[in-house]
């Protein structure tokens, strides 16, 4: 799949049951001045699509989802083993969730107004691709020191983040498949999140619960926010300093572009993403985890007002 045909298959899927769906081209992205987006796209000839999507069921609620679509991931020139690199085709996993997740609401007819965010890129080595220590100057100004071109989720998801401000959300959540270390440390049983909101979270959980889909939380720590931004040259560092926390790092680099005083929650899924077959009730292959549980999430936060 590539980010033309996602989006393609997107408007196939939701425009039928009324829910508007953009796709913006680069030439919209770099009006946007979306740098973090666009230097994960430079060493694919796939063309970038950010996807944006809206559905509107009514109600006092307005909320923003993003989803990581990476349609491949090599790694750009922070290339990665060639072991698994196939599986490298569900890197878009967080964004098909949140597809997988409007189309549910649409079906369902919840009274919520969503809008839904999918940046949509590959990440491929070539000789216009962006290279370790290149600076680039994502959409809220803010520069970010690229010094691993394979931690390339968290640079289109900043720029959606700041993009989500502008609907005015109640609150905004992002899922990924983020990071290894998050499969580290709690292999394919849950979803990490960070959240700055215990309200959100524990309804996150208890729909996480009912769904079989199983969240644990993790730190948001000021210690994590040092790692990613203690720099002379430039504002943000997409890795960061030392070893170890790697999930914890990332979320604290989202942290920096997610919208001022408003909820946020940052989903790491990449040890649900699959192939392995991991529950009784799904099949084999690449899981669609977590979407049952982002749907009775939204349904449950959709009744307050």
């Amino acid at each position: 799949m590539t980010p033309t045909i996602f989006a393609k298959k997107a408007e196939e899927v939701l425009r039928p049951l009324g829910c508007e769906v953009y796709v913006r081209d680069r030439e919209w992205a770099e009006d946007k001045k979306m740098g973090g987006f666009l230097s994960v796209t430079r060493g694919s000839s796939e063309p970038p699509v950010f996807l944006e999507m809206h559905y509107k069921g009514g109600g006092a609620n307005n909320f923003v989802l993003i989803g990581k679509g990476v349609t491949f991931d090599a790694g750009g020139i922070s290339i990665k083993p060639s072991a698994n690199m196939a599986d490298m085709r569900a890197d878009m996993s967080g964004g098909a969730a949140v597809l997988g997740t409007i189309f549910g609401l649409a079906s369902l007819k919840v009274k919520s107004n969503v809008v839904a965010l999918v940046p949509l890129v590959e990440n491929l080595p070539s000789g216009s691709a962006t290279k370790p220590g290149d600076v680039i100057t994502a959409m809220n100004g803010k520069t970010i020191c690229v010094d691993n071109t394979d931690a390339e989720g968290r640079l289109i998801l900043a720029d959606a983040l700041c993009y989500s401000k502008e609907f005015n959300p109640v609150w905004v959540l992002d899922i990924a498949t983020l990071t290894g270390a998050m499969q580290v440390a709690i292999g394919d049983t849950a979803t990490g999140v960070f959240t700055n909101s215990n309200e959100l979270y524990e309804d996150l959980e208890e729909a996480g619960l009912n769904t079989g889909d199983r969240v644990w939380r993790f730190p948001l720590w000021k210690r994590y926010s040092e790692l990613v931004t203690k720099y002379p040259f430039y504002d943000v560092h997409n890795v960061g300093k030392g070893k170890g926390g790697g999930a914890c790092k990332a979320a604290a680099f989202l942290k920096e572009f997610a919208p001022e005083k408003i909820d946020w929650l940052h989903l790491d899924m990449a040890g649900v993403m699959g192939p392995a077959k991991t529950a009784e009730y799904l099949s084999e292959g690449m899981q669609g985890r977590p979407t049952r549980m982002l749907i009775e999430f939204v349904q449950r936060r959709s009744v307050y007002k």
